[in-house]
């Protein structure tokens, strides 16, 4: 659900083909120091991604502009928060690369994860209708966002009306996505919420021109089991027996699907 995604794409971030090799590399170490933010210009003209994340149609008047309302790429690391519930609401958030997550918090504590974003994915949505952010979000990896004022987007927005169009877009997106998950969560079997899931990160990947077969899956068992309304325990379990059924093979986080259309038929 990104930005200015092409079609139904959801991508921003240069597409690196994952292999085997690459993706059984172990995690990163524990998590470092905090240190100063250092952001840098973000620049679409030069963006790999800029077929798939823009609006169509942009004159050479009208690119510059957007350019221009995208103040900075800012870098997240692994664990660190983009931003909290409560924070007071000013940007929107497009990953460039990596993935975060989406949380809100229950009234005893305990923290329930509510989306993943991928590269091309819009964040901050959620702090439009309140002033304020809704939920929080937090870095699965070292990632990059590029932070867009929303002031100056809805100015920009009032110019050029296929950005304002896009917007419109991104949010229906955003709505239909959410409506999806609450069916997930309403009629699904354990079985089938996994599997929904992995196929949902499978063709997401293969927009970016990831491959669909073999993904480092960034969320925990125990994440994944708070996005899919159930425990870490069930999650692991499930995963082993599509692993003995010949659907998929695991190693850690790393994730290859054998039999797409097994998959496809739990």
């Amino acid at each position: 659900m990104g930005l200015f995604p092409y079609n139904r794409s959801y991508t921003m971030l240069t597409p690196t083909v994952v292999t085997p090799s690459a993706a059984r590399r172990p995690p990163a170490g524990p998590a470092r120091p905090v240190r100063p933010v250092v952001r840098s210009a973000a620049r679409c003209s030069s963006c790999a991604m800029r077929p798939l994340c823009m609006p169509q149609g942009l004159s050479s008047d009208e690119l510059p502009k957007l350019e221009a309302l995208i103040c900075s790429a800012r870098p997240v690391r692994r664990g660190d928060k983009l931003y909290r519930a409560g924070d007071a609401f000013e940007h929107l958030y497009a990953v460039r690369s990596g993935s975060l997550k989406t949380t809100m918090a229950h009234r005893d504590g305990r923290e329930q994860v509510t989306g993943l974003r991928l590269a091309g994915e819009a964040l901050g949505l959620d702090g439009i209708s309140e002033d304020k952010h809704a939920c929080s979000a937090t870095a699965l990896e070292d990632s990059t966002v590029c932070i867009i004022p929303y002031v100056a987007l809805k100015r920009l927005c009032r110019e050029i009306g296929s950005m304002q169009e896009r917007l419109h877009k991104m949010m229906g997106e955003q709505i239909v996505r959410e409506g999806g998950q609450m069916m997930l969560l309403g009629s699904l079997s354990a079985e089938e919420r996994v599997a929904a899931f992995l196929l949902d990160v499978s063709e997401r990947n293969a927009k970016r021109g990831y491959s669909s077969a073999e993904f480092n899956l960034r969320m925990t068992r125990e994440d994944m089991g708070s996005y899919l309304g159930t425990t870490l325990e069930t999650v692991s379990r499930t995963l082993s027996r599509f692993q003995k059924r010949g659907l998929i093979d695991t190693q850690g986080k790393f994730i290859r699907i054998i039999d797409l259309e097994g998959l496809r038929h739990v």
